[in-house]
């Protein structure tokens, strides 16, 4: 709470308005140069797909438990509640059995939009996870830059490889149970197994598992807004209970990704006209984000 009022006060002093210049510029490039975080208290600001991070730390690159890949991007950045759920959950997968965690991108330094891939990623509180179970957790920086993640969904999207385990469900169980956690993207496919093989007396925390497209080598974790935040951080809505209208997910709205989502049915009547791109997050300039965005970015 005292970031949040902080940041508005500063907000208010001489020279802390950004000028028409900067106000134009993509949001992205600036966020993007930024190679440490900002020096205040830790508070996500905005959504998930249009805001930034204050006071974010660094998951460091090797622990006991995990390895953060692709040190290149800089992107292994999170608010503290997120590096603490990450080290949580890496030790949770060591008690299914793996060695530990592959952890992906995060966030960057100081949040907001990103010069390529994500859409969200932005205030701190999304991060992804392999599907490789790491071989071993002493990878070098060279090794973390080549080696992939496995696929554990099918090229068609309807069913899952067999690189698909039990300790991934298992994993994801952990994931999901964790009260931190907000809801975690998985491909169609993989849900659709994780409903087939769940206990029918325990599927309740399913209803965070949410399918969606381009997730068949990792999984992604969106925490809550953190105790504390305030009316700076937004969390996403509809909410998962509102989705799964109360229940675990497993409906015809999940089949819908392997049907009609794979094979539109055959549109009927005059073929509507084209309409514009919308925008996106690389299209954001810094008049799109919270105005207390610009503080995070210049202090």
């Amino acid at each position: 709470m005292f970031l949040r009022f902080a940041l508005l006060a500063a907000l208010m002093l001489p020279g802390a308005v950004p000028g028409v210049a900067q106000a134009q510029q993509k949001a992205n490039q600036l966020f993007g140069a930024k190679t440490t975080p900002s020096p205040h208290r830790p508070a996500p600001i905005g959504s998930y797909a249009k805001g930034c991070a204050a006071g974010l730390v660094q998951l460091p690159e090797t622990g006991p438990s995990w390895q953060a890949m692709r040190l290149s991007r800089n992107r292994n950045w999170g608010h503290p509640e997120t590096i603490r759920f990450l080290q949580d959950l890496s030790v949770a997968a060591q008690q299914i059995g793996w060695r530990g965690l592959y952890i992906g991108d995060i966030s960057q330094p100081r949040g907001g939009p990103m010069v390529s891939g994500h859409a969200s990623h932005q205030i701190g509180l999304d991060a992804d996870i392999w599907m490789l179970p790491p071989q071993r957790l002493n990878l070098s920086r060279a090794e973390r830059e080549k080696i992939s993640s496995i696929p554990v969904r099918s090229a068609d999207q309807r069913s899952v490889t067999r690189n698909w385990t039990a300790s991934h469900h298992a994993l994801l169980r952990a994931a999901a149970s964790d009260d931190r956690v907000d809801r975690i993207f998985v491909a169609a496919a993989v849900k659709i197994e994780m409903c087939r093989s769940a206990r029918s007396s325990d599927t309740r925390w399913l209803q965070k598992i949410r399918p969606v497209a381009g997730h068949d080598t990792h999984f992604h974790v969106r925490l809550k807004c953190p105790p504390g935040s305030g009316g700076s951080c937004q969390t996403q809505t509809p909410t998962v209970q509102e989705l799964s209208k109360g229940g675990n997910g497993c409906d015809e709205t999940l089949t819908w990704w392997v049907t009609d989502y794979l094979n539109p049915p055959k549109q009927t009547g005059p073929k509507p006209p084209p309409q514009p791109r919308p925008r996106g997050p690389r299209d954001y300039t810094m008049a799109d984000l919270p105005a207390a965005c610009h503080q995070v970015l210049t202090e």
